[in-house]
């Protein structure tokens, strides 16, 4: 699965138990009229917060069940439940951001309930109508969308002739194409067959809009697009314009690998399939989004063979010799379905031993052994008997009483092993504001929660693989430091863009600049002018590719994304300053560092109760996401790129 995951509940529960940290109507606030002035206080507004707070924290565990149930088991009936789910709590945050407004303008307010209230009265990412008809209609939507998206199959003539229907996660491994022996035709065919799978929701989308749109505009807001770039302590305005300036900072990187990457893939496939200054077919680049680039490193690394890097291959060997050791153990012949079963376990010992890796990262820093709980309740494998919503979530079910879980079908690949970094960095986010009001149970802004395990993953260097057992020799000369980078690069810079222009594109959406009748066409000219890739297929407006990515069906907001791989260089470098680490930034590895632990987990216990200029400020010493850390760390490979680039005719045209 990508490495990129929603914040972390299911898109169903993040719409509607999060609210949102939305900056109030950017109009300037009426106040109350006398006759309700003096009829309520400040004592008003602590009850009023009070009861909110104990609502979530009473009422998440049974709702939250629902939300589990339908991403765990997709029937008709677990749907029902989502939905139902999700229209109750669509209706108490309605009516609570309407409740909210009678505190407008009211003096006298401790610092932590205004901040609640603020965080209040733009209830959810998911807007919903006070009519409740409609309120209903968009519960149904969201819960029927998220629902053909972990059902979804691609069903197609295979080698044998026979028909074959293959989950997300098999098709996959066509597109990711690691041995790089697949063709351009065959991985266009998978492409497609998955962005096939989203077209049922194009209407319903355009409803889901609408339906948003409607309540965005009841808070005070002019569109959907509006009210999430609210949520940043800052105005609309400002939070595009901070955007802006961090891709600025990012852009000649991303066009010196693009550059790079385009040149490598024409060497292989020839001017017919990739042109030496267009844009790259996106089936081409070994990932279903291409949004990630890694598994292209075998045909980019630059010095064949320096360093150990394969941290897949040790993976696979741990899991196979876990299946002999259970087969050794059997005695008589097995069948089919009995290999089946004994390799179901040993990929469930595998995915337990991958987990225990990531845990053992976060308890060395001084975080708490995961409850556990987390252990019997997560989905760590793909189940047998049926299908599950794969993309990997991080989940906080009872909101401070540890009832922490992820759901993952995790296999024995260096991805996954990134990616359950990932999902504990939200976990042990959880963990660390527990103590908070619920309120105020979620990252300063959310670019902050999809930061911290990746911060953890910029301390998995060659030498931590090599003292884990992952990988042999790490070499540390300059040719494995250029290997490393560019391995990292085709991972964390090639998101950049794409990081960015989901959004671009939703915003542009819910704004009406691009209409429905264009939802396509929208998409893949952002994709065009940002990633400078293009659909390995002639596209209609038939298609919804955009539906094709889990946070558009799910409805979970992007740029956070974005923010987090800037923000996740900015909190290492603060760390390992703390640590007291005095080389180069692609060399730190906080494993074990007990003053790094401290300040990381200070910052995390803050949860959202203070503006995340406040939070970023006390860790990193500034009040401003920055990409000099980022920019800083990729230098050594800057330099090689714009070295192999020479006399190459860089960029594309139409580019963002």
């Amino acid at each position: 699965m990508p490495a990129i995951t929603p914040l972390k509940l299911s898109a169903l529960a993040l719409a509607t138990l999060a609210l949102s940290a939305c900056q109030p109507n950017p109009q300037p606030a009426s106040p109350p009229a006398p006759e309700v002035q003096k009829a309520i206080g400040a004592a008003d507004a602590d009850k009023f917060i009070l009861d909110i707070n104990e609502w979530r924290t009473k009422n998440n565990p049974r709702l939250g069940a629902a939300y589990w149930v339908a991403a765990t088991y997709i029937t008709d009936d677990s749907q029902m439940l989502a939905a139902q789910a999700t229209e109750e709590n669509l209706e108490y945050v309605t009516r609570k951001v309407d409740e909210a407004k009678r505190y407008n303008g009211l003096t006298g307010l401790s610092p932590a309930t205004d901040r609640a209230l603020m965080l209040v009265k733009l209830g959810s990412t998911m807007p919903a109508p006070n009519d409740a008809t409609k309120r209903e209609e968009l519960a149904r939507i969201a819960a029927s969308m998220e629902a053909n998206y972990g059902s979804g199959k691609w069903c197609h003539a295979g080698a044998t002739g026979q028909q074959e229907c293959l989950r997300l996660q098999e098709i996959e491994k066509i597109i990711d194409n690691v041995e790089l022996k697949n063709t351009p035709q065959q991985m266009a065919e998978a492409w497609a067959g998955w962005h096939a799978t989203a077209k049922p929701i194009r209407k319903d989308y355009q409803r889901f809009v609408e339906l948003m749109n409607e309540g965005s505009k009841e808070i005070g807001y002019a569109n959907t697009g509006e009210l999430w770039r609210g949520g940043y302590d800052m105005s609309p305005a400002e939070f595009d314009q901070d955007v802006e300036r961090l891709w600025g900072q990012l852009k000649p990187l991303y066009e010196q690998l693009h550059c790079a990457v385009r040149g490598k893939l024409n060497e292989k496939y020839g001017d017919a399939v990739v042109p030496k200054d267009g844009l790259i077919p996106a089936q081409l680049l070994g990932n279903m989004w291409a949004q990630q680039w890694a598994n292209l490193y075998p045909l980019m690394e630059p010095y064949k063979g320096v360093g150990s890097l394969d941290v897949s291959a040790s993976l696979r060997k741990l899991r196979d010799a876990e299946f002999d050791k259970l087969k050794a153990a059997t005695k008589g012949r097995l069948d089919e379905k009995q290999l089946a079963e004994l390799q179901h376990q040993a990929d469930t010992a595998m995915a337990v031993k991958m987990t225990k890796i990531a845990e053992d990262f976060y308890t060395s820093l001084g975080m708490p052994k995961l409850p556990e709980t987390f252990w019997t309740k997560s989905l760590l494998v793909q189940p047998r008997d049926r299908d599950v919503v794969c993309h990997a979530s991080a989940w906080d079910l009872d909101l401070g009483h540890d009832d922490v879980r992820i759901k993952m079908c995790i296999e024995p690949t260096e991805e996954m092993l990134t990616t359950i970094h990932h999902e504990l960095g939200h976990i042990y986010y959880y963990l660390a504001y527990k103590d908070q009001p619920s309120l105020f149970q979620s990252g300063a802004h959310d670019g902050f929660h999809e930061a911290i395990g990746d911060t953890i993953t910029l301390s998995l260097t060659p030498k931590h693989l090599q003292t884990i057992g992952l990988i042999g020799d790490a070499k540390t000369d300059e040719r494995a430091v250029i290997n490393n980078q560019m391995k990292l690069a085709l991972d964390k810079i090639t998101f950049l863009p794409w990081g960015k222009l989901v959004d671009q594109w939703r915003w542009k959406v819910f704004s009406g600049e691009i209409a429905p009748e264009h939802y396509n066409e929208g998409w893949w000219k952002l994709r065009g002018a940002y990633q400078g890739v293009a659909p390995p297929l002639a596209r209609t407006e038939e298609d919804f590719d955009p539906g094709a990515k889990y946070h558009v069906a799910g409805n979970t907001p992007y740029t956070r994304y974005f923010l987090a791989f800037v923000l996740q260089f900015q909190f290492q470098k603060a760390l390992c300053d703390a640590s007291g680490f005095k080389g180069p930034l692609y060399e730190c590895d906080i494993y074990g560092n007990a003053e790094a632990g401290a300040r990381f987990t200070a910052m995390l216990s803050q949860g959202q109760s203070h503006p995340w200029q406040d939070t970023l400020e006390k860790l990193t010493g500034t009040r401003q996401m920055d990409a000099s850390a980022l920019i800083e760390y990729f230098s050594p490979l800057m330099k090689y790129l714009e070295e192999q680039n020479q006399g190459k005719s860089c960029g594309w045209a139409g580019e963002a």
